[in-house]
């Protein structure tokens, strides 16, 4: 067969022995994986501060280590990100260190593009901690492309009414208007009432009666919690002591700032939610666990191609 002749070829045998050994070599010595990590002290350090301003104490030996591993996630992000280029090619990025860079020479008769090419030559983008968030969010969203989250089905939204029910009880609301009376005029409550009382005033006719509330006069399907944020713990523990009928007056209430007459328009009893109402909320905490799971098995395979050092 003609093809024969061309096993006696130095050239042929050359290539297939440089192929082979360029083949042992990279299965034998294969290149270096990119470090990320460890993080420095005064990272660390700056990580813990953090934690402390939003919690108000130290992290744990455990949430210091899942602190430490979700910012060693950040870096490699930012590293792939910078690998691939994409802060090259975003207009975020590219604002970011055009302001930079103005704010370093505010008289440079640069051009932005120019300004751009100087600010990558000076690293800036490697310590801007919005360049860092926007490419880190950037590859989030590149790696949920390449794997995305499972739909979210009506099968796992009722799955998860059931299992949750207990979270989407539905407190009393009150509705009502309200004649507040300060502390200062306490010697006029009972002359106010009667006065609301004997003329048959409406709660907006007797409005001119009270004195100025900053919260406002009507308040529409509060829960407990609402009205104790504006009214305090002692109004809305009478309020539900007495049991207030619609469509009458009611009180007077103390609360944390004077005294209240009430006008009831509107009492919802307490109830189970139904599916209908709480769906939209359940379809989104479905979606949202859906996307960390899809991430978290994006991460893990993008980890192994990188060096991770604690």
């Amino acid at each position: 067969m003609r093809w024969l002749r061309y096993l006696h070829k130095p050239w042929l045998h050359f290539l297939v022995l440089g192929s082979v050994f360029y083949q042992i070599q990279i299965t034998v010595f294969p290149e270096p994986k990119t470090v990320i990590g460890p993080l420095s002290e005064s990272v660390q350090n700056a990580l813990q501060q953090q934690w402390l301003t939003r919690f108000g104490n130290l992290p744990t030996a455990k949430q210091k280590t899942k602190m430490i591993a979700d910012e060693l996630d950040r870096d490699l992000l930012f590293q792939r990100a910078l690998e691939l280029h994409l802060h090259l090619h975003d207009s975020i990025v590219f604002d970011q260190l055009i302001r930079n860079m103005r704010f370093l020479d505010v008289d440079t008769d640069k051009s932005n593009a120019e300004l751009f090419q100087v600010a990558l030559d000076m690293r800036l983008h490697l310590g801007d901690e919005v360049v860092k968030r926007r490419l880190i969010e950037r590859m989030k969203k590149r790696l949920l492309a390449i794997n995305p989250p499972i739909e979210v089905t009506e099968t796992q939204i009722a799955a998860e009414f059931i299992a949750r029910k207990h979270e989407f009880y539905r407190s009393p609301r009150y509705s009502f208007a309200h004649v507040f009376i300060n502390p200062q005029r306490k010697a006029e409550l009972d002359p106010v009432i009667k006065t609301i009382q004997d003329q048959r005033l409406t709660a907006r006719t007797a409005r001119y009666l009270s004195s100025p509330f900053m919260s406002g006069y009507e308040f529409q399907a509060q829960t407990a919690e609402q009205l104790t944020r504006n009214f305090g713990v002692l109004f809305i523990s009478d309020l539900t002591k007495l049991g207030p009928v619609v469509g009458q007056w009611y009180g007077p209430i103390r609360s944390s700032f004077g005294w209240h007459y009430l006008w009831i328009s509107a009492i919802e009893q307490g109830r189970d939610a139904r599916l209908d109402e709480v769906t939209r909320q359940l379809r989104y905490s479905l979606e949202v666990s859906a996307r960390e799971r899809a991430l978290q098995t994006a991460m893990a395979a993008l980890r192994s191609e990188y060096e991770v050092r604690q």
